[in-house]
């Protein structure tokens, strides 16, 4: 029986992610800053075969609550299988332009919260010396585009900061998995215009992390055709790149 630890769960990926486990009768600790969808999570779960279900509500810009929460967690599941990092936003990149505090609030609900929560979470994973713990990173972190730049600059350090832990947590057998999806049809994606061909559903990215999890894999894009996409991307040279409107 698997014992995990949701960080955003009512994010659809990690919704997606949760429901393939619960057919399994994991055991999870759901954390989320919206306790009524929380609960329709964790209800959803129960129906669908989750051996136990808890909750804790937490928006995870409040750093210094972030210990309060892993140790009841660690204290329900007893040991952390999977911790599944899924919580942030989809910045508006114009607004954040013209805001500064909007600015700085987004890096942090994206960049600094999780950076904060993976420096908590890998001292205990540390002291377990095992299970996995799977980020959810961006493309958008590969290189910065106009449209998304601040945004990207969270995900890349989110990314950069995986690849040094994982380094750190391999001596201890515990995994890092860093999840770099592409566009996904989410409510955070809503009344974007995205092209329809190179946008994956939730249960397809879930499909990608639980099977990544399993092969103990280093990091993936979600889906696969993102990788040569961004290869190409990231090898634009800079004075075409800076005039392409990405």
């Amino acid at each position: 029986m698997k014992n995990i630890l949701i960080v955003g769960a009512n994010s659809a990926i990690a919704t997606a992610c949760a429901r393939t486990w619960a057919a399994e009768s994991a055991r999870f600790f759901l954390v989320a800053r919206n306790a009524e969808k929380l609960e329709q999570v964790s209800a959803d779960l129960g129906a669908r075969g989750a051996a136990e279900v808890k909750t804790y509500e937490l928006d995870l810009n409040h750093l210094t609550d972030h210990e309060t929460m892993l140790a009841k967690a660690f204290d329900s599941l007893g040991r952390v299988d999977i911790c599944l990092i899924a919580h942030g936003t989809l910045p508006d990149q114009a607004a954040c332009e013209r805001d500064l505090d909007l600015a700085l609030y987004e890096l942090s609900s994206n960049g600094l919260s999780v950076i904060a929560l993976l420096t908590r979470l890998a001292n205990r994973m540390e002291e377990q010396r095992t299970g996995t713990i799977a980020v959810i990173s961006s493309v958008a972190g590969d290189r910065g585009r106009p449209s998304n730049y601040l945004y990207g600059t969270a995900k890349a350090a989110v990314s950069t900061f995986c690849e040094g832990l994982r380094a750190r947590l391999y001596k201890v057998g515990v995994q890092v998995l860093t999840i770099k999806p592409g566009f996904v049809d989410t409510p955070m994606t809503q009344g974007l215009s995205l092209p329809k061909a190179l946008l994956a559903t939730p249960g397809q990215v879930a499909r990608d992390i639980t099977q990544a999890i399993d092969k103990r894999c280093n990091s993936i894009y979600t889906p696969w055709f993102w990788s040569p996409i961004m290869l190409l991307i990231r090898n634009i040279p800079t004075f075409i790149f800076k005039k392409i409107h990405l």
